[in-house]
């Protein structure tokens, strides 16, 4: 047959083929990926909220004021403590602090990608209570997720005081942590006392609180003289203010 037969199929089957391309939309286009500081349309629809949109504070404050301290600061869509000396040589940064959450929380899944500087300590708490007249610092009545440079801090020769680690209390399952300055991710899940930490996708610890076995944990801790600490079934988070310079974003939190 005659080439001419074949060529207006040819150009049909092209025609439908290249509309039909048109329609698709390649994988990690801008339309299929969620930005920073932002909540999927599954996540909103899964109940979850942001407690930081990358522009402002507002669902933060120091511990025991109603403020924050000026060295919290938006820093490229990150919240960033932006840690100097203290002129009295205090360890926590000048105007700084630990930031905690307006709002408490009791069964609930929270997450948050972290960075720290080089050599530099930081942490999660939850469950914290806010009470100035029994606790100076929320770390004293909430457990504490670390954040740590596992790679140069002193406290990463100290066991249960690496990166992941419930601080003081159990050591990671599993050394995934990265080094300063990438960033890593927290997922932290409490519901009915049951606890888990996950770093990086890894979980990285798993405990059920308020049990004879918690309070041995607590006994054999720094954490024994605080009368009431890892008590409470609700409570707020924090971000620690320990001196050094540390970067968060994508703070979301779901009620379970």
């Amino acid at each position: 047959m005659r080439l001419h037969f074949f060529l207006p199929i040819f150009l049909l089957l092209f025609s439908c083929f290249s509309s039909c391309d048109s329609e698709k939309k390649p994988l990690g286009s801008p339309a299929s990926v969620v930005q920073d500081n932002a909540l999927s349309d599954a996540e909103q629809a899964g109940g979850w909220k942001l407690l930081f949109d990358g522009k402002t504070i507002a669902h933060w404050h120091n511990y025991g004021k109603s403020t924050t301290g000026r060295s919290w600061i938006i820093e490229d869509g990150t919240l960033h403590l932006d840690a100097r000396p203290d002129a009295n040589g205090h360890w926590q940064a000048s105007n700084g602090g630990d930031l905690i959450s307006n709002e408490s929380y009791q069964d609930f899944e929270f997450t948050t990608d972290w960075k720290i500087d080089t050599c530099g300590n930081s942490g999660i708490f939850f469950n914290v209570v806010e009470d100035t007249t029994r606790y100076d610092y929320g770390w004293k009545s909430g457990p504490e997720m670390q954040i740590l440079d596992n790679t140069c801090h002193p406290d990463a020769k100290i066991t249960k005081h690496r990166a992941g680690d419930l601080y003081d209390l159990i050591s990671c399952a599993k050394e995934v942590a990265k080094p300063a300055p990438q960033w890593n991710t927290a997922r932290i899940v409490s519901k009915g006392g049951h606890l888990e930490q996950w770093l990086n996708g890894v979980k990285v610890v798993e405990v059920q609180m308020f049990t004879p076995e918690w309070d041995k944990l607590i006994a054999g801790s720094k954490f024994k003289e605080w009368p009431g600490f890892g008590g409470a079934k609700e409570g707020r988070i924090g971000l620690q203010d320990h001196g050094n310079k540390v970067w968060f974003k994508n703070i979301k939190i779901k009620k379970l």
